[in-house]
C-alpha cells in the first residue's frame, strides 16, 4: 500500500502517493523514481501500475497528481499545462531527496504517454535525473500541432483558440473539453471507431481504469501552451543521462511509435530500446503480458544506471 503524501509547490501542493519496495530500511539509502502520467491521468491510474510495479522489484516509487488536476491544488481546474507539467516532476524530486532512506544521488524518471515527452524534457535541464526511461512517450506539441487537432494548420487553430479565450473573459466562463468521449456510444456518435480511441475509453472511462478524481476534462486554454511546445527540444544537447525507450509496437493514431523512435536518435546517451511486438499504445498501461516486458527491462535499467 501508498503512502499518501502531500508535495510543497509554492502556493499549492500535490497530492502524492510513495510506494517502498518490502523491508524498506531508511537507514539504507536506495535508488527512487519519479514518474511522470499521462495527460488527463491521475496517480491511482497508470501511475499506480507503474509505481507498485516499480517497488516490487526494489525501488521507490513515487506518482503524484499534477497541479490543477486530481486531488493536487491550483485554480483554475483542469489545467493541462506542459511547463507546469515539467515543474511538478522537479518538485517530485524535492521531496524525494527529503525522504530518510531515499539517495539524492539515485533518483530517475520514468514518464508514460504525453508524461514520457514532459519527463524528458524535464530531464534535460534537472540533472538530479540520473536515469531516463519512457514508455509510449508522446511529444504533446507535435500530437496538437498535427492534423488531428489542427487541421488547418497550427496557426489558424491559434486563431481560433484566441478568440474562444476572448470569449471566455467576456462571458466569464472557462471552457471545458472532452480528452475523450466519456463512453463508447458517444465515440461511435462522433465517428470515432479507431482501436486506440476504443481502447482508450474502455481503459480510461470504465472501472477497469476509472478513477473518480480523473474528470476526463481539459481546460481549453491549455491548447495553446500544447501548440506551442516542444517536449524533445534540445534534447541532442542536454539530454545526456542514460535514456531507455519503450514503445508499443503497433503503431496508430497516438504517435507513440514515432515520437519514441524520434526521441531514440535525437538522445545522446540511448541505453536500450524495447519494442513490445503487438501491443498498443493503451494496452501498455496495464495488460500483464506487455507491461511485463516493459518492467523486465525498466528492472535491468534502473538497476544498472541508478
Amino acid at each position: 500500500m501508498p503512502q499518501h503524501i502531500s508535495i510543497p509547490r509554492g502556493a499549492l501542493d500535490l497530492a502524492a502517493d510513495l510506494y517502498l519496495p518490502e523491508g524498506f530500511d531508511a537507514a539504507e539509502p536506495q535508488a527512487a523514481v519519479v514518474l511522470a502520467t499521462p495527460g488527463s491521468s491521475v496517480k491511482e491510474q497508470i501511475g499506480a501500475n507503474y509505481a507498485s510495479r516499480l517497488a516490487e522489484n526494489g525501488f521507490a516509487a513515487l506518482t503524484f497528481d499534477p497541479s490543477h488536476q486530481g486531488q493536487s491544488g491550483g485554480q483554475p481546474r483542469d489545467l493541462e499545462d506542459p511547463y507546469l507539467r515539467g515543474e511538478d516532476i522537479s518538485y517530485a524530486i524535492d521531496e524525494l531527496s527529503t525522504i530518510p532512506g531515499i539517495d539524492p544521488q539515485r533518483i530517475g524518471a520514468l514518464g508514460i504517454c504525453a508524461g514520457g515527452g514532459y519527463a524528458v524534457h524535464t530531464a534535460r535541464t534537472d540533472h538530479r535525473i540520473k536515469a531516463i526511461a519512457t514508455v509510449v512517450a508522446g511529444n504533446m506539441g507535435e500530437s496538437w500541432r498535427g492534423p488531428g487537432f489542427s487541421p488547418d494548420g497550427p496557426a489558424a487553430t491559434l486563431d481560433d483558440l484566441a478568440a474562444a479565450r476572448t470569449r471566455e473573459v467576456i462571458e466569464q466562463d472557462l471552457e471545458r473539453v472532452n480528452w475523450l468521449p466519456d463512453t463508447l456510444e458517444d465515440a461511435a456518435a462522433a465517428g470515432f471507431t479507431d482501436i486506440d480511441t476504443t481502447q482508450a475509453i474502455t481503459y480510461y472511462r470504465t472501472p477497469r481504469g476509472g478513477s473518480e478524481h480523473s474528470t476526463n476534462r481539459r481546460l481549453r486554454r491549455s491548447d495553446s501552451l500544447l501548440l506551442g511546445y516542444d517536449a524533445f527540444h534540445l534534447v541532442d544537447q542536454l539530454l545526456t543521462q542514460p535514456l531507455q525507450v519503450i514503445v508499443a509496437g503497433r503503431q496508430g493514431n497516438t504517435g507513440q511509435y514515432e515520437a519514441g523512435m524520434k526521441l531514440w536518435r535525437l538522445a545522446p546517451n540511448p541505453i536500450d530500446l524495447l519494442i513490445v511486438e503487438g501491443a498498443g499504445h493503451y494496452e501498455m498501461y496495464d495488460e500483464p503480458r506487455y507491461v511485463d516486458q516493459a518492467m523486465e527491462r525498466l528492472t535491468a535499467f534502473y538497476g544498472e544506471y541508478l
